[in-house]
């Protein structure tokens, strides 16, 4: 690994981020959207229902929008053979990875301080836990959206492929995450598999915060969800291949 390969990497990233307006749109204003939509949906209904599931929301909007443009964009690298290119010079797969997760993941932090400030400061989420606190959350689990997209790519072998990875690896995380059940309420096999799956415990870590409870909690889920992000990493690393068959 060297550091200053990872940083060059980062920057080619976010050059090229930078002139495809379109990506970056989507990337930084499409979960604004969707937590603006669910919030005008319930602005009629009775009761908190905005509070409740925005936390939850703000974990997951992200982590979904990583994935998809963190894996296509990487799949794309490999099939035009820029990534064959880039790996013929003094580059390690581990410098590659990491200059993307680098890249993706301060596009992630701009992405989630915007919903997150966009949630508390414009519509009105309440919340008993740190709104920083609530930020950093939010930071963590796109950056696990990204590492889960950069793990994808290396298995993908057409576009079209990492989008299908989506139903297989992202849909049955947001079914038993405990957004729509408490996941205590599953069925105990699906509670133990829901136990294994790193969006549980982002959901989680936003749930603590959204209830104000003890720090050491949500930093706990954090940590896990932290171990998730390098495992992905460490296995994309490892299975990413120079150019696609």
């Amino acid at each position: 690994m060297n550091p200053r390969v990872t940083l060059a990497v980062a920057g080619r990233v976010l050059t090229q981020l930078r002139r495809d307006h379109r990506t970056l749109a989507i990337m930084l204003v499409l979960p604004c959207l969707l937590i603006a939509l669910l919030w005008w949906m319930f602005a009629d209904v009775p009761g908190n229902s905005f509070d409740d599931l925005g936390p939850g929301l703000l974990a997951l909007f992200p982590f979904i929008v990583m994935f998809l443009v963190t894996s296509v964009t990487t799949l794309r690298e490999r099939a035009s053979g820029t990534l064959e290119r880039l790996l013929a010079m003094p580059m390690g797969k581990v410098d590659f990875l990491l200059g993307y997760a680098l890249a993706f993941g301060i596009v992630a932090a701009v992405q989630s301080a915007a919903a997150v400030g966009l949630s508390v400061g414009v519509l009105g989420l309440e919340i008993d836990g740190a709104v920083w606190l609530l930020t950093v959350v939010a930071v963590v689990d796109a950056a696990l959206g990204t590492a889960l997209g950069l793990l994808v790519s290396a298995f993908a072998r057409t576009e079209f492929q990492a989008v299908q990875f989506m139903p297989a690896l992202v849909v049955p995380q947001i079914l038993l995450c405990g957004l729509f059940l408490p996941r205590t309420a599953l069925p105990s096999v699906l509670e133990t598999i829901s136990d294994v799956l790193p969006l549980s415990y982002a959901v989680d870590a936003m749930a603590a915060v959204r209830d104000g409870q003890a720090a050491g909690e949500v930093w706990w889920d954090l940590l896990v969800v932290g171990g998730f992000v390098l495992a992905g990493l460490a296995v994309g690393a490892a299975t990413l291949r120079r150019r696609t068959p």
